[in-house]
C-alpha cells in the first residue's frame, strides 16, 4: 500500500474510495486528536460542530482527518452510494476533498439497539502542531470485503455463513486488512491505542486465538454491538494510535 502526504493537512493517507481513505497517519510536527461526542450528532450538525472545533484550535479545516459515523441500519448498496454523495460534499466544500481523491479515514457502522434516527457523527479526529509528538495514526474501519471492487456482494468473505468457523474467517480477513493498513505507516498492533470491533455475533470462539494472540488486544478491545454499514457484511474493525481524546457534551 502506497501513501500520499496532504501537507495543508498535516497528515498522510492510504488511498482508498471516493468515500474515505483506509487510514491516515500524522507528519511529522503534528499528532492526531479525537473529539467524541457525548450522543450521535446527526451529519450536518456534526460537521458544523466539527469546524468549530478545528477552527478553534487554530486549524484549517483541512487538518479534518477521520470520523466515526453512526446510522440507523445497514445500507443497500445504492443507498449507501446516496449517501456517501452527500457526505463527501461538505468535505469537497472544506477543500479536504478534490479532484476524486478522499484523504479521510472513517468508520459508519450501525447500532443494533437504540440505532440513531439519521446518519450522525460518533467522533472525528483532525491533526494539531506537536513538536517531537510520538507517532498517530487512524485506521479505517473495514468490514470482511475488499473495497474497490465494483461491488460489495459479490465478495464478501464467507458471505452468509455465521458459524462460528465463518466468524472466524471473516475476522481472520478484517484482522489482516487491519495489518496491512498499519504496515503502510510501518506500525504494528504494539503502537495502537485503542481498537473497536463491530459485530452483532459472537466473537468469544476466536477471541483468544485470532485477536489476543496476535496483539490486537493489548489494551483490550472496544466491542461495539453495531452492525456494519452494509447489508450481509457481518464483521468490521477498525484501530488508531492516538494519545489525545476527549468528549464534548451536545
Amino acid at each position: 500500500m502506497t501513501t500520499i502526504d496532504t501537507p495543508a493537512g498535516g497528515y498522510s493517507y492510504i488511498p482508498g474510495v471516493f468515500q474515505y481513505s483506509a487510514g491516515v497517519a500524522a507528519l511529522p510536527g503534528f499528532r492526531i486528536e479525537r473529539v467524541r461526542f457525548s450522543r450521535p450528532v446527526p451529519l450536518r450538525e456534526g460537521f458544523r460542530l466539527a469546524a468549530r472545533i478545528i477552527e478553534a484550535a487554530g486549524r484549517p479545516l483541512t487538518a479534518f482527518c477521520a470520523c466515526e459515523l453512526r446510522s440507523p441500519a445497514p445500507f443497500t448498496e445504492e443507498g449507501f452510494k446516496a449517501f456517501n454523495e452527500v457526505y463527501v460534499k461538505t468535505l469537497v466544500d472544506w477543500g479536504v476533498a478534490k479532484d476524486g481523491a478522499n484523504p479521510v479515514a472513517r468508520s459508519n457502522v450501525c447500532p443494533d439497539i437504540d440505532p440513531p434516527a439519521e446518519p450522525g457523527f460518533h467522533a472525528f479526529a483532525f491533526t494539531i502542531g506537536a513538536a517531537n509528538a510520538s507517532p498517530s495514526f487512524v485506521i479505517a474501519g473495514s468490514g470482511e470485503v475488499p473495497e474497490g471492487m465494483g461491488n460489495y456482494r459479490n465478495h464478501i468473505v464467507c458471505r452468509g455463513d455465521l458459524s462460528p468457523e465463518g466468524l472466524r474467517g471473516k475476522a481472520r480477513w478484517v484482522l489482516g486488512e487491519m495489518e496491512r493498513r498499519m504496515a503502510a505507516f510501518g506500525m504494528r498492533w504494539q503502537q495502537t491505542t485503542a481498537v473497536q470491533l463491530y459485530t452483532i455475533h459472537d466473537v468469544y470462539p476466536f477471541l483468544r486465538d485470532e485477536l489476543v494472540r496476535r496483539g490486537a488486544a493489548r489494551h483490550g478491545v472496544t466491542w461495539h454491538f453495531d452492525r456494519p454499514p452494509i447489508v450481509e457484511i457481518e464483521y468490521e474493525m477498525d484501530c488508531r494510535a492516538v494519545d489525545t481524546e476527549r468528549m464534548v457534551e451536545v
